[in-house]
């Protein structure tokens, strides 16, 4: 993207910079005019030679004529003033010396790019600021995993020596009673005392390896309740954030390794115990560190890997259409859907001991769902067992599973809700069986709306939305019997991450700031604290109006469809309305143009909006209807903009777009994008063909328009000036016109 373009995109306080910038050391308007022209040259190179500076000069005031041919100034006298004021003071000041020009302008063009750099930097410190926290968390966390590995490891080594102690204190005790009759009562004496202080010694060892034990546990204590109450909650409100369009920042690796080292580590230690019950059954005495504490140990040591364990199992994957991917949570009756587990503990001897089932709406009862809701049946393969993935772990995923509603007595006209508010849950049950453990694990998906046909899966998705941005209680199904109002701060991010999701640009603060007029009116001022309702984003204000939200989405739907890359190149304005479209171009040269999205087409619409021929002294702008998906379906929107064309008086065309706000050649903009090159229609065949074929010529619908006002109801007079429009070569209109008025005109009068 063209650097000065990058600036203007910057927050007031780095535009501010740039303005100081161009305080009197060069003209701004010639920055801007001249943007895309400045910036190709080597502005160092040019002050380094007097001639080719005097060169570069001359051309800047010949580009800046051309660009001043090409506006109708009319009778602005305050424009045409401004135009020969700027050309005065460049003549005057740099004529003589031209390298003094290149050189204010090679400094002009560093310092924006310092500042564009200043700006990219201070986000990026933003987001290094919150990437440090997190990391910082998970350093703390890793530190504290690295320290149970390491005392579990100290206290592996410490029971070896115990082991060996006791061996030798049994040695000796035993060689000891054996040989009694043979010693003197001095050597007997000696050895008594020698054997009393590896007892010393033994008992020591049971005491630091029974408090290795107890630190090693205290260290599980610390290491799970962060686990468990911390960073599992905050990775699956990330998981319902990415679920709804936010950046994704789930993955489940990291959260893995430390359950699994947890894990690893309380297995070691329950084994550690195993060795150290058998060491006390072979050797035990009164107020044996271990046999005192030998119970809490096994206790602790089992409450915490069975709780473990419990929340080990997650739904890595909520479910999802594969046909519509970019909106999870949302199934169609008679549609196959996803839905992947993974188990946290890698352990090896789980691999393929899991059978994981699945059911709709198990837990579901009259306290927790709403009276007269739908009720489903599950189909397909509802058994998985769980295997270890080299790239993921311990895994299980369903891929081909369905609904059907069931037909129960029950009637729809109980529940008081839509069918697109109505929430269910898939809970996920397996059986856990390991020496001396025997546990069921349980998890629930997030949510989901069953929808009978697509054409309810945007209302749908808005309660997807809605519910996601509240509620972490999976179990929440009465939700929408009294859905809580959200601040327009946190919806607007909402509506920014369904475009950044599907396309490379969210919404700006101004395309915000237009949608909180629509949505709260213009008094509130785009307040983020502002309330806005679940009826009024997602309810219809009469039968005939459409939601707030099914607007958003039919635009979204388009731009997804038929405007994606001058969507992501930030050429569409998009969300403006009519009156600030209006003083947008109010003081821009006829044939400006900027393209906004409708605010009254329900299926989602794209207008152009111009400036038009002044009068009086004054510039009208005009917008064309609404350009639809059903327009769009057959013609590229590029395409439609270097084509369009109006009659002007007598029948001539006129093409009115010249300039994309704020003043953007057109085909600077849209060039790239335009199906075939213009000149690719001047090509050998074609002139070959032109003796004989008759010319044709592609007419914009509004062209159409205007011919049809003249011409309906259609009279001999019509036919006639159809006929004309035929016999002038403009033979697409007459396809065009059939499918415009919906029928077959014959190509006669009568």
């Amino acid at each position: 993207m063209a650097l000065w373009r990058q600036l203007q995109q910057l927050d007031s306080r780095f535009l501010d910079k740039v303005d100081q910038l161009y305080d009197g050391t060069f003209p701004m308007e010639v920055r801007q005019y001249l943007s895309q022209w400045i910036e190709s040259h080597d502005w160092d190179d040019v002050a380094a030679n007097e001639s080719l500076a005097t060169l570069v000069f001359y051309e800047l005031l010949t580009k800046l004529d051309e660009h001043y041919s090409h506006l109708n100034l009319g009778n602005n006298l305050l424009l045409q003033h401004n135009i020969r004021k700027i050309k005065r003071n460049l003549l005057e000041r740099f004529q003589p010396y031209p390298e003094h020009m290149a050189m204010i302008i090679s400094t002009c063009l560093k310092q924006e790019r310092n500042i564009l750099e200043m700006a990219i930097k201070s986000q990026e410190t933003a987001e290094t600021s919150q990437s440090s926290l997190t990391m910082e968390k998970q350093n703390q966390v890793d530190k504290q995993v690295d320290n149970l590995k390491k005392c579990v490891q100290d206290t592996e080594q410490n029971i070896q020596v115990l082991e060996d102690q006791q061996n030798e204190y049994i040695l000796k005790k035993n060689q000891m009673e054996a040989a009694n009759t043979a010693q003197s009562a001095r050597d007997v004496q000696r050895e008594k005392l020698m054997i009393r202080e590896i007892f010393t010694r033994l008992n020591k060892i049971k005491e630091v390896v029974v408090h290795e034990l107890f630190s090693s546990l205290k260290l599980v204590e610390q290491i799970q309740s962060t686990l468990i109450s911390v960073e599992l909650p905050d990775w699956k409100r990330r998981q319902q954030m990415a679920c709804i369009g936010a950046p994704p920042n789930a993955c489940l690796d990291q959260l893995q390794n430390w359950f699994t080292a947890v894990a690893e580590c309380l297995q070691q230690t329950r084994q550690q115990l195993n060795k150290l019950q058998e060491l006390v059954l072979k050797f035990s005495y009164d107020n044996d560190p271990i046999s005192l504490a030998m119970s809490s140990l096994q206790e602790q040591a089992l409450t915490f890997f069975e709780n473990l364990l419990l929340n080990s199992l997650v739904v890595e994957g909520q479910p999802c259409m594969p046909t519509h991917p970019q909106r999870p949570l949302v199934l169609k009756t008679g549609g196959q859907f996803t839905v992947k587990l993974r188990l946290l503990v890698n352990l090896p001897e789980l691999n393929c001991q899991l059978n994981v089932n699945v059911s709709f709406d198990k837990d579901v009862t009259e306290n927790n769902t709403v009276k007269g809701c739908r009720r489903f049946n599950l189909l397909g393969k509802t058994t998985k067992v769980m295997k270890t993935e080299e790239s993921s772990g311990l895994t299980a995923q369903f891929l081909h599973l369905q609904l059907k509603e069931q037909k129960a007595p029950r009637s729809r006209s109980e529940s008081p809700l839509f069918v697109t508010e109505e929430l269910h849950t898939i809970v996920f049950e397996t059986q856990l069986s390991l020496p001396g453990l025997c546990i069921d694990l349980k998890a629930t998906s997030l949510p989901v709306v069953v929808i009978s046909g697509i054409a309810q899966l945007s209302s749908a998705w808005a309660s997807i939305l809605w519910y996601n941005m509240f509620c972490t209680d999976c179990q929440n199904l009465s939700f929408f019997l009294s859905p809580p109002p959200m601040k327009w701060g946190e919806l607007a991010n909402v509506l920014s991450w369904q475009f950044s999701s599907v396309t490379k640009r969210g919404l700006s603060a101004d395309q915000l700031s237009t949608l909180a007029d629509k949505l709260l009116g213009p008094e509130t001022n785009c307040d983020p604290e502002a309330l806005v309702t679940w009826s009024k984003f997602n309810k219809p204000a009469s039968e005939k109006g459409n939601s707030f939200w099914l607007w958003i989405d039919a635009i979204l739907d388009l731009v997804k469809r038929y405007l994606l890359n001058i969507w992501n190149d930030g050429y569409i304005m998009g969300f403006v309305n009519r009156e600030k479209a209006k003083a947008l171009l109010r003081d821009k040269p006829q044939g400006t143009f900027l393209l906004r999205f409708s605010e009254t087409c329900k299926e989602g619409g794209i207008t152009i909006t111009w400036v038009g021929h002044s009068q009086e002294g004054r510039h009208l702008t005009h917008s064309v209807l609404p350009y639809t998906k059903h327009d769009l379906v057959n013609e590229s929107f590029p395409d439609i903009i270097r084509n369009y064309t109006l009659m002007a008086a007598e029948n001539v065309p006129e093409h009115p777009l010249l300039y994309l706000y704020p003043d953007i050649p057109k085909d600077a903009a849209f060039s790239c994008y335009y199906s075939t090159p213009p000149e690719a229609s001047a090509n050998m065949e074609l002139d070959e063909q032109r003796d004989r074929y008759m010319p044709r010529q592609n007419i914009s619908v509004t062209v159409l328009r205007q011919i049809r006002d003249r011409m309906l109801p259609l009279s001999p007079e019509g036919y006639r000036e159809l006929q004309n429009v035929k016999r002038c070569g403009m033979d697409t209109v007459l396809m065009t016109w059939r499918q415009f008025m919906g029928t077959s005109l014959p190509l006669r009068t009568h």
